[in-house]
C-alpha cells in the first residue's frame, strides 16, 4: 500500500517507518519537524514526505493514499497538562479532520495511535480489556478517547479505522524519547548510578517496546478487513504488566553497580491498570510482542554508553516539555507550538 505515515520523525514513527517499508509499504511521512533534531544516534534516512502541522493539513496531502497511519501527537501528560487546549486542538479536532480528508480522498484504512491510558484509575487487580469502562485521568488520555468517539462515526463500507491502544513505549529509537518510564528510569541510572522513582511504586503499567508497535501496526495494515473494522485493540503483552517498583528493579539489574531507590515523595499515582492484550492476537493470528522489559533495559543502557548520552541532552533536548520549552525561549515555536 501507499501509506501516509503521520509522526514520522517521531519516537515512534522513527522506528516504524523502516519496518513499513520491509514488509513492501510505500511510506509517505507527514510531520511538523518539531522532534526532528532529537537524536540519539546516526540520523535516520527519513522517508520522503511532508513538513506541516497538523492543524493544516489539507486534501492534498492525504490524496493518492491508501491508508493512514495517524501517530502525530502531543504525546505526554505533562506537556498535555500545561496546554490542554493546545492538546485537545492537534490532538482532538485535527486528528478528527485528518481522518475526514483520509476518508474524503479514498483512503480505506486509517489506523489510529490510541493509548492504554484510555483506562486511566481502572482500579481492582483485573485485566482491563477493550470493553472496559474509560478513565481518563488527564487532557492527553481524554483527548484520545474523543477521538476514538468521532472517527468511529466516519466508519462505513469503504472506510475502516482501527484503534491501536498502544501501553506505555520503552525501548531505543534514534530520536528518543527519555520521558518515558523505563526510558527515563535506564538514562537516569546511567548518568547517576541510581534508580531513582519518585513515587511509591505500586502503580500497575503495561509497557510495550517501540519495534513492537510498529510490527503491530503494520500487521493491522494487512489484516482482513472484517478481522480489524472500527474495533478497539490493546498493543502490548501480559508478560509486560509490571508496576513501576518491578520496572526500576529490571533497571537496577540491567545496569551493574546501580542502587535502587524508591522515595514515594510524589505520592501515589491515580494511573493505575493492567491490561489485557488477547483480543489483536486472536484477530492477527501470530502476532505477539517480542521484547520483555528486561531486554529493553539491556537495549537501552547499550545505546546510552555507545552513544554518549549526557546529563543535558537528558533533561532537555529528549524531554518533550523542556525541548520545546527552550524553543519556544529561543523564538523558533510559538505559543501555540506551530514552527516559527
Amino acid at each position: 500500500m501507499r501509506v501516509l505515515l503521520t509522526g514520522h520523525q517521531g519516537y515512534l514513527g522513527t522506528v516504524m517507518a523502516p519496518v513499513l517499508t520491509a514488509a513492501g509499504h510505500q511510506v509517505v511521512g507527514l510531520d511538523s519537524g518539531l522532534f526532528a533534531g532529537c537524536l540519539l544516534g546516526p540520523a535516520p534516512g527519513d522517508p520522503a514526505g511532508f513538513e506541516v502541522d497538523l492543524r493544516d493539513v489539507t486534501a492534498q496531502h492525504v490524496s493518492e493514499v491508501d491508508a493512514v497511519i495517524h501517530l502525530a501527537a502531543l504525546s505526554n501528560d505533562p506537556l498535555g497538562s500545561l496546554a490542554p487546549e493546545l492538546t485537545y486542538d492537534i490532538n482532538h479536532h485535527a486528528s478528527v479532520r485528518l481522518a475526514q480528508l483520509a476518508k474524503e480522498a479514498g483512503a480505506r484504512r486509517f489506523l489510529y495511535a490510541s493509548t492504554c491510558s484510555v483506562y486511566g484509575a481502572s482500579g481492582g487487580d483485573g485485566l482491563v480489556d477493550e470493553d472496559a469502562p474509560l478513565r481518563p485521568v488527564t487532557p492527553y488520555a481524554e483527548s484520545k478517547v474523543r477521538v476514538e468517539d468521532d472517527v468511529r462515526e466516519l466508519a462505513d463500507d469503504d472506510f475502516s479505522p482501527v484503534f491501536m491502544r498502544n501501553a506505555t513505549a520503552f525501548g531505543y529509537s534514534p530520536r528518543l524519547r527519555a520521558d518515558i518510564v523505563l526510558n527515563n528510569l535506564t538514562a537516569h541510572a546511567h548518568l547517576s548510578g541510581e534508580v531513582l522513582v519518585l513515587s511509591d511504586g505500586t502503580p500497575w503499567r503495561p509497557l510495550v517496546h517501540a519495534a513492537d508497535i510498529a510490527r503491530a501496526f503494520t500487521a493491522a495494515l494487512d489484516a482482513p478487513r472484517e478481522a480489524v473494522h472500527a474495533k478497539a485493540f490493546n498493543i502490548g503483552t501480559e508478560r509486560n504488566n509490571v508496576t513501576v517498583a518491578e520496572i526500576a528493579r529490571e533497571v537496577a539489574e540491567a545496569v551493574p553497580g546501580s542502587t535502587l531507590r524508591i522515595t514515594g515523595e510524589a505520592g501515589a499515582d491515580p494511573r493505575s491498570y493492567r491490561v489485557d492484550f488477547s483480543r489483536f492476537r486472536a484477530a492477527v493470528p501470530g502476532f505477539d510482542c517480542d521484547w520483555s522489559v528486561k531486554d529493553g533495559a539491556v537495549e537501552l543502557i547499550g545505546a546510552y554508553r555507545r552513544f554518549g548520552l549526557s546529563k543535558a541532552d537528558f533533561e532537555r533536548k529528549f524531554t518533550r516539555l523542556a525541548w520545546l520549552k527552550d524553543r519556544g525561549e529561543e523564538g523558533l515555536v510559538d505559543d501555540t507550538l506551530r514552527r516559527r
